[in-house]
């Protein structure tokens, strides 16, 4: 847990640098766009985020290697802003400080991230569905969905928003059902 704290102590001034710096540019949807494509390659390619936290890889190789990810047609706020987190060797954090720009980007939209599992890939109209009803259960203005799928859910979704857990998935409705009937 001291880990996840050291994280989040790491992140946050970085993620509010950047953050300062995409509202400075009138930039902060373009690096939200940039953030969540850096933290999808970064969660798919274990390579690329066991080189970049590899502190016996020389500054310069990974310098290069985030110019050639970034590429001369980025952002180059966006670029240099990298290239000084190899500098003060925090690119190891880099995730976490995405993931924490993007928890701040959604706070300045008042928006609210809404995690849904369902036991099968929601169509668009589902999608929104659930996004109307967040709307309506926490007043935000608009509503990020991360979904995941899993089949152990027999069927329905469960929401998580924040705290607050929404189980409407059948394996929870079975789950209720036998404390019932075990406490009766």
């Amino acid at each position: 847990m001291t880990s996840q704290v050291a994280f989040v102590e790491i992140a946050q001034p970085y993620a509010q640098a950047l953050l300062s710096i995409a509202q400075s540019k009138n930039l902060t949807e373009e690096f939200g766009e940039d953030a969540r494509t850096l933290i999808s390659l970064l969660s798919t390619n274990k390579e690329l985020q066991s080189f970049l936290g590899n502190p016996f890889i020389q500054p310069e190789n990974k310098k290069s290697l985030i110019k050639q990810l970034v590429g001369e047609g980025g952002n180059p706020y966006l670029r240099n802003f990298l290239l000084v987190l190899v500098d003060k060797r925090r690119i190891a954090f880099l995730e976490p400080i995405l993931q924490q720009y993007l928890a701040l980007l959604r706070q300045l939209n008042q928006t609210v991230l809404a995690e849904v599992t369902s036991a099968v890939p929601l169509t668009e109209a589902q999608q929104q569905a659930i996004r109307e009803k967040v709307i309506a259960i926490t007043n935000a203005r608009q509503v990020e969905l991360e979904t995941k799928v899993d089949g152990e859910l027999i069927g329905g979704v469960i929401i998580k928003v924040g705290s607050q857990v929404i189980d409407a998935s059948i394996r929870g409705q079975l789950r209720r059902l036998s404390l019932r009937l075990t406490s009766g």
